[in-house]
């Protein structure tokens, strides 16, 4: 995930540069597209569709004039611009691909590029004519067609993509060169090990000593996201010949092929000092772009080059460059001047002097937005010195009697961090806090009263005269952290305090009705109180001893108000040592981020972990496409050796065969005891390796196929003979749909393609569908792996469920439903934990749980059950027993992550079967429970 900071005309900048690229090869294009302006109004294209259009439009796409087929696209097009769904003309605008008519041509790769995500089975009916265009004459068909390629995520249309694109590589056309080297990286995202075996990572490699910089930098951004995904350093920059390459090409390529140079060359460990100093020349130039994402990409370079100069002299006139540059990306956008910020942050922290002096720059303006002015504030507190701290102050106290309540809180806190950061200031930051609390406003005396506190800690037993103000304001006091700072100022200084009995006393009488933070700080302010004035203080003390050990039920005040009562009841001289003694002086490292983190973000500069303040490791999730390896022990780092553990299998399958007793409990508490442990044996019945003893799970069966499709069924066009049978199942932990397709017309049937519908599950096919002609009177079975999670729609499932599926073949277009049960949707993963099972059991309640009862077929045991209910993916997690009943209970997972939870319980030798399911998708309970008691053959 990447941010670039694009400033004023940056979007504009980037379409002028890609339309000057291609200016040569679009003018016979722009001069159609003018001829066609002068004869009709494009506009009319945008209207609003009527009823019926996309049946309109189909007609009109297959139409033999080619200029009212072009019009046809257009408006597909259209439609498509506007966010309206027109997957559904697929096949007929793929139709149109083969054409003369440029224009034509690059309306259908834009429509194809648009859905072939959505409809990949479709597009490989393109494949032909993308491998006829990959050698048209004219460069930019093809490049459209290497890139429409790239864009199909298929295995099949990838095998056809090598052969163009290893021949695009080495087009004449710079333009081809380029588009071909950012097509290389989609395709190793598709089948790495085959654009490794085919040597396309090489071909990469020689394509920085391309003479074109466009294509140099395209090369660059093609092996950073390859290096990125397989954790390779593919850029070869130790190689003497490849920086001067990079460096060359930096001058002549556009911005963004400049900010891929530039993060190349951020990642280059200079040999020598010289070695540094020689890049930081070439880069400075970069510094006065127009774009912030050079900007900043060039001051990550120089940065890294600085800690590798020794010359004081040279890093002080680098210090200097960069000032200009960091200042000026203040006056962009907010938008911009945010992130700009929180990389100016950053360098702040690394190199301080670079923006000591400027700290006016940072003063907040009338109309900046909240978020920028938070971030003005924090970095004027870092830049904050001996020399500019009475402008600071100022400017703070000003910002303080604002009228937005964050940015005033904002404000007066940092007003206190200038205090405990420089000693020399603390005078004058005292009488502007004192005339902040003359202004009686509640949140302001409250922020006070918190900074306040900072500074007695970090300055004790100076600048008392505050404390009479602080008194008087005791009233506005309504939050927990400025109560809880207010009663440790009137701990600390109790002695200096006439009244501070009776101000304690008053907190003390809504002691209960206080937050823990106040009652802690309440505990510990009296404590002192007594320690210092004993005789008036006993029955205080003791009050509020009493309130903290015997009516609280915090454990926190709890331990503490112990450790108090038996400090002062055996060593009171002890206590006064504990409780009295010096304190360690506190630092402001709220803004301050760890050095090895710091090092990491400078290196990240401008990219999103440089805003966020974080590694890119904590909020990035990458998907692994690496197969588990088979002899992966997931239990290496048990502490129980196998030995042991098989023992303890043993002991849980005798505990569970002898049927020991717990009592009757309610659900809630059921699953405690599991927690706990407390069968009758005093054996932890939920073993973490899946519960009970190891032994190998039932495979899912698949459901039998059932007609979906009556050779009697018409077809869009009104044809019939195409017959289909078909059930959708986990056939070896894959969702797989089995298809039989009989041929009833009286010719052969061929061309056969599928497309499925948008559905709760985004089931879609992993594959092109690959079927046998059909001869007349002939059948053929079919099986097809899905992919869930593809073609979502985005509402609740059905009861049944059932799959859209239309089938394609030379005949005539074929609709049917294939009905389903949830079980296919369920996935084979590991059995849930214990904790897991708790936690997710007791947050859903009884209150949200499903009860139905019914009979078996004929009694069942807990093995019986157990070993049915694998067969649907629905795993066993722990059992006990409750009188003559035996409860089980199991969860399920779904492909979206829904978990389901249930507890079967079945008496022996009765026929009786109660099922209590418990989820956060409530929806899926019915479908759920279906599946449950068909497995188990429970009739309810």
């Amino acid at each position: 995930a990447v941010l670039r900071a694009g400033g004023p005309g940056a979007g504009r900048a980037r379409w002028w540069v890609v339309l000057a690229a291609g200016r040569q090869h679009l003018g016979p294009c722009i001069a159609d597209m003018h001829s066609i302006g002068r004869k009709q109004n494009d506009g009319k294209f945008f209207q609003t569709t009527k009823r019926g259009e996309i049946q309109e439009l189909k007609e009109e796409l297959h139409a033999n004039d080619k200029a009212k087929q072009k019009d046809a696209v257009k408006k597909v097009i259209a439609n498509m611009t506007v966010g309206k769904d027109v997957a559904a003309l697929f096949a007929d605008v793929v139709n149109c691909i083969q054409t003369d008519n440029i224009e034509l041509k690059k309306l259908v790769y834009l429509y194809v590029m648009n859905y072939a995500r959505a409809q990949p089975e479709l597009a490989i009916l393109a494949i032909n004519t993308f491998r006829k265009d990959a050698a048209d004459s004219n460069p930019l068909i093809r490049s459209l067609a290497v890139r429409t390629m790239g864009c199909i995520r298929l295995d099949q249309v990838v095998q056809n993509l090598l052969e163009p694109l290893r021949k695009c590589c080495q087009d004449p056309d710079p333009y081809v060169r380029k588009t071909s080297a950012i097509c290389i990286p989609k395709v190793y995202d598709i089948n790495p090990e085959l654009v490794e075996d085919q040597g396309f990572i090489e071909i990469l490699k020689d394509l920085l000593s391309d003479p074109n910089p466009m294509v140099v930098a395209n090369a660059v951004a093609g092996l950073a996201e390859i290096a990125e995904t397989c954790n390779k350093d593919l850029i070869d920059l130790e190689n003497k010949a490849t920086i001067p390459k990079l460096l060359a090409a930096l001058n002549e390529c556009n911005e963004w092929g400049q900010v891929f140079i530039l993060d190349a060359l951020s990642t280059y460990v200079p040999a020598s000092a010289g070695d540094a100093e020689s890049i930081t020349e070439r880069v400075t130039a970069r510094l006065s772009h127009a774009n912030p994402a050079v900007v900043l990409a060039a001051i990550k370079v120089i940065l890294k080059g600085m800690d590798y100069i020794d010359s004081s002299e040279v890093l002080r006139v680098l210090s200097k460059k960069l000032n200009p540059p960091l200042v000026t990306l203040l006056s962009s956008e907010p938008e911009v001047q945010y992130v700009a910020l929180r990389n100016i942050r950053l360098i702040v922290q690394k190199r301080p002097g670079i923006l000591a002096a400027d700290v006016k720059m940072f003063f907040c303006k009338y109309n900046d937005p909240v978020y920028v002015k938070l971030e003005k504030v924090d970095i004027m507190v870092m830049l904050v010195s001996d020399k500019n701290f009475e402008q600071v102050l100022l400017e703070l106290k000003e910002y303080a009697t604002g009228v937005d309540v964050d940015f005033v809180r904002k404000s007066v806190r940092s007003i206190g961090r200038v205090a405990v950061k420089l000693e020399r200031a603390c005078e004058r930051t005292i009488s502007v806090l004192l005339e902040l609390i003359e202004t009686k406003v509640n949140y302001v005396v409250q922020e006070a009263s918190v900074v306040i506190k900072d500074i007695f800690r970090k300055y004790p037993s100076r600048y008392e005269q505050v404390l009479s103000a602080l008194c008087e304001n005791l009233d506005e006091l309504d939050e927990p952290e400025a109560k809880a700072s207010m009663i440790w100022i009137l701990g600390e200084y109790a002695e200096r305090i006439d009244n501070v009995d009776e101000l304690l006393d008053a907190f003390l009488d809504h002691f209960h009705d206080e937050p823990v933070m106040v009652q802690m700080q309440l505990l510990t302010g009296v404590v002192k109180l007594f320690l210092k004035k004993p005789a008036a203080t006993q029955d205080m003390v003791s009050k509020v001893l009493r309130f903290a050990t015997e009516e609280s039920s915090n454990h926190d005040l709890r331990d503490r108000g112990y450790i108090y009562w038996r400090l002062l009841s055996t060593n009171p001289e002890a206590t006064k040592r504990v409780v009295l003694g010096d304190k360690p002086t506190i630092r402001d490292d709220s803004q301050v981020i760890d050095r090895g983190l710091l090092d990491k973000l400078i290196t990240d500069l401008s990219l999103m972990s440089s805003v966020y303040h974080k590694s890119s490791e904590e909020f990035v999730t990458r998907i692994s496409t690496n197969a588990p390896s088979e002899d992966a022990n997931p239990q290496d780092d048990e502490e129980i050796d196998e030995e042991d553990r098989a023992a303890r299998r043993r002991e849980v399958q005798r505990a569970m065969e002898g049927g020991e007793s717990n009592g009757d409990e309610k659900s809630n508490d059921r699953i405690g005891n599991l927690r706990s442990g407390s069968s009758g044996g005093g054996l932890d019945l939920l073993d973490l390796g899946g519960g009970g003893v190891e032994e190998a799970r039932p495979a899912p069966t698949a459901a039998p196929k059932m007609t979906v499709l009556a050779p009697t069924t018409p077809g869009q066009s009104g044809k019939t003979g195409f017959g289909v049978t078909a059930s959708l199942s986990r056939v070896n932990r894959s969702m797989v749909l089995q298809m039989t397709f009989s041929n009833g017309t009286s010719g052969p049937l061929s061309g056969f393609a599928i497309q499925v519908n948008k559905n709760p599950f985004g089931i879609a096919p992993a594959a092109a569908l690959q079927a046998p002609d059909l001869m007349a009177g002939s059948s053929a079975e079919v099986s097809l792996t899905m992919q869930p999670g593809q073609l979502l729609s985005n509402t609740p499932p059905t009861n049944p469920l059932f799959l859209q599926v239309a089938i394609k073949n030379s005949v005539d277009i074929f609709y049917f439903n294939v009905p389903f049960d949830l079980s296919a949707v369920l996935l084979e993963s590991e059995p849930m934990s214990r904790d897991d099972f708790t936690k997710i059991w007791q947050r859903v309640g009884e209150s949200r749980q499903t009860t139905t009862t019914g009979n078996s077929e004929r009694p069942l045991t807990t093995e019986i059950v157990r070993n049915k209910l694998a067969l649907d993916s629905i795993f066993f997690v722990a059992s006990r027993q409750v009188d003559n009943s035996n409860v089980l209970y199991f969860a399920a997972n779904t492909t979206n992550n829904a978990c389901l939870l249930s507890e079967v319980s079945v008496t022996s030798g009765s026929s009786s079967v109660k099922v209590v399911t418990r989820t956060e998708a409530p929806v899926l309970v019915p479908l759920f429970e279906a599946v449950v008691c068909k497995r188990l053959g429970v009739s309810r």
